[in-house]
Formats: structure tokens, sequence, C-alpha cells
């Protein structure tokens, strides 16, 4: 099949500077070609090293930002929000976004450090924005981001949008529950964001049983570039673990499978099949 008349999909990996060997996966993929964007986690200590890695590699590729609001520590202090130290789970957040609880200021203040903490290592804003657990969608969450993205000036990145049809989640019949509460928190953040100007995807897919569920993963990601939107964007979680990373995130060995997969034969045949090849934003 003639390149120009294949689907152009955005494949993001998430996470990066995680941890060293989340990072060094990441960059092995971009590198190949096997992915076409990742989005970086600035609150991590990893980043200052890890930022020059990647932008040896980035070639055209998305390099974005991820924003955190779950788990880890907090660039700078949030006695509401984060007293301990420690940002909260995704659980707590949720509920306190669709309550209306959550302290706007803090969280604004919060993006305000993670987007200069981006452009102090990579010298450029993030080409696009989303975020960790799919908080940048949450009520509460997603009117402090695009107030800051609005004032901050330069040009507008990318935002992911996690909204999709029903449809499309019943069709790829993967985690259908899951994909489409993720859906349903974003459908607020979609419209708002659309509304103010922002590019976005249309189409979203990756979400699966994070435990691997026994399916194989050529017949998940087949799933997940199937029943696309006209600029389709996929997420996954590729990476090396280890010890380091046990300690930070449930998801260890899955990133592991992820990784081989991606860099394997079997992830060509899989887009070769749905007549997709992967590309940045602006290719789509």
């Amino acid at each position: 099949m003639a390149e120009d008349a294949r689907t152009r999909i955005v494949v993001c990996a998430d996470d990066y500077a995680l941890t060293p060997g989340v990072s060094r996966g990441i960059r092995e993929l971009i590198g190949a070609g096997r992915i076409s964007a990742t989005s970086v986690m600035t609150v991590c200590p990893y980043w200052p090293e890890e930022g020059p890695a990647l932008a040896a590699v980035a070639g055209d590729a998305d390099i974005g930002l991820h924003l955190t609001l779950t788990d880890q520590a907090p660039l700078g202090a949030m006695p509401e929000f984060a007293p301990s130290g420690r940002l909260p789970p995704i659980g707590k957040v949720v509920r306190a976004g669709l309550l209306g609880r959550l302290p706007t200021a803090e969280i604004e203040a919060e993006i305000e450090r993670q987007l200069e903490a981006f452009v102090a290592i990579w010298k450029r804003p993030p080409a696009h924005v989303d975020g960790h657990h799919h908080v940048h969608q949450l009520p509460g969450v997603r009117g402090a981001l695009l107030s800051v993205l609005s004032r901050r000036g330069g040009p507008r990145p990318y935002l992911r949008s996690c909204h999709e049809p029903l449809s499309r989640a019943l069709a790829r019949g993967v985690a259908w529950k899951k994909a489409l509460v993720i859906s349903a928190l974003g459908a607020g953040f979609a419209r708002t964001a659309a509304a103010e100007g922002f590019a976005m995807n249309n189409g979203f897919s990756g979400a699966y049983d994070l435990g691997g569920g026994g399916q194989p993963l050529a017949d998940l990601f087949a799933r997940f570039v199937a029943h696309l939107g006209p600029r389709p964007l996929m997420m996954c979680h590729p990476g090396y673990s280890d010890t380091t990373l046990t300690g930070l995130d449930s998801m260890t060995t899955q990133r592991d499978a992820e990784l081989a997969f991606l860099a394997s034969d079997e992830w060509s045949k899989v887009l070769a099949a749905a007549g997709c090849v992967v590309a940045p934003f602006k290719a789509i």
C-alpha cells in the first residue's frame, strides 16, 4: 500500500523520565520509528539527565508534557492538595474534581512549574500536553490547564482528547468499560478545549487491563488500530522495568512486554494489516 494512502496515527509512549529504564526503552522505539511521540513526567528527578538523551534521537517525534497530579512528589509546595509532599492517588483526585473541591490555584501553580521544568531542559515548549492517569481532563484540572496554556502565549501545544464515541470503544471490544469511563470523563474537556481553539486528536485508543489479561499483545494492538477516528492517537506504556520502577509504579513487567512487542516485526505486521503508519500529530 502506498504511504500516502495509509492512515496516520500518533503512537505516544507515556511516562518518559519516570525511570531511566522506562526512558531508555522509549528512546529506542522513537529512534527505530516504532512510535511517534512521548510524554514527559517533569516531576521525576531523572528528567534533567534523560532530556538530553531524548534530544539525540527525537527527530520529528512529538515531545510533550505528561501533566502529573497523582502519586509522585509535586515540584512545589501544595499544602491543601499534597500536604504530605506527595500527590494523592487518582481515585481521590477524581472524586474531588467531580465534587468541585480541587484547589485550583495550587493546581495552576503546579502546572506552571511542570511546564517550566519541561522548557528548562527541552529549551522549547511541549508539542503536546496530556495527563498521567488522564488527570488533565478532570473538572477542576482542565480549566486550570487551559487557563495556564492560554496566558503563556507562544505556539499552543496540541492536547490529548480521550473522548470517543461509544460505537468505537464497543467495536474494539477491549476493556470497553474502562474505555467508556475515560471517555465520559473527557467529554467536557474535549468540548471546552475545542471551543477555545486548541488542536486535539479525534480518536483515542490504548486502554486495556494493564495486568495483561492473557490476551496476546498483537491481538490487543490490532484492535487499537481498528475503528479509528479522523485524527487518531494511541497511547502505550513501554519500558525496561527494574527495582526502581517497582518502587514507583504498579505497571512493571507489562512495560517490558509492550517494549518487546513494539520493537518486533509483529507490530509492523499489525500496522500493515490495518493500513496504518505511525506519524507525528502534524501529519494527521
